[in-house]
């Protein structure tokens, strides 16, 4: 089954195929307090699950009902080289709904969660300005949660710190990593594989780069979710 999370206090419905589940988040009312008229709701809706498992397929079919725009949320098919391996929306898709975020990354640079979810963000507005719906689509769980809650804001990792933790895990390998990671960060050293080699290498360079656990920036109060605007319930 397609697991649909939007975390806004939004609903899971059952379309046809019941593998699918799609969310629809809750309302998003604005209101002028001058002409003390409410504007339609806005909506937004989230699809996501495994790969092949029909989740671009039901988005496509969903945006030509509802007029609708196909925001992705794939980790990989965010990064133009990988159009093929990734499986991305062909250009006949595309003639028949907007689609937002596909191929919108070089492959040569990385693109955190964070400058994912801005990019969401935008291209959401962007719908709504147009009176489109949007529906966000992919298997990254990881940017679902962070779009509807928001994420804790950590500052950038200097190149020169990524090199030398990147040299360290080459030197010494990911075991080793781990016992260093648990000695000041127990927290993540205890939800991470000791071979996990890219999750260890991130740990290690935020304590690195700022002295402060990446479990304390974790725990610290997220920011940039769509449940903490005011215009949201």
């Amino acid at each position: 089954m397609i697991g649909a999370q939007c975390g806004l206090g939004g609903r899971v419905d059952q379309r046809g195929d019941k593998r699918h589940g799609v969310c629809s988040n809750s309302e998003v009312r604005s209101s002028s307090k001058a002409s003390g008229v409410t504007q339609r709701p806005k909506n937004a809706v989230f699809i996501a699950g495994a790969t092949a498992s029909g989740k671009s397929a039901l988005a496509l079919a969903l945006a030509a009902a509802r007029d609708g725009v196909v925001i992705n949320a794939d980790s990989m098919q965010l990064y133009r080289d990988l159009a093929i391996l990734t499986g991305r929306p062909s250009a006949v898709d595309e003639a028949r709904a907007p689609h937002r975020l596909y191929g919108a990354i070089d492959g040569a640079k990385r693109c955190s969660v964070a400058h994912w979810r801005d990019l969401a963000l935008g291209a959401i507005e962007e719908a709504w300005r147009q009176e489109r719906l949007p529906i966000l689509v992919g298997g990254t769980g990881l940017y679902f949660r962070v779009l509807a809650t928001g994420i804790a804001t950590i500052p950038d990792i200097p190149a020169d710190v990524r090199a030398a933790v990147r040299a360290l895990l080459a030197a010494e390998g990911p075991q080793a990593l781990h016992r260093r990671l648990a000695q000041v960060d127990a927290a993540s050293a205890a939800r991470l594989a000791p071979g996990d080699r890219q999750r260890l290498a991130r740990a290690w360079e935020v304590w690195q780069a700022t002295g402060t656990p990446l479990s304390g920036w974790q725990q610290a109060k997220a920011a940039g979710g769509l449940a903490a605007r005011s215009d949201v319930r």
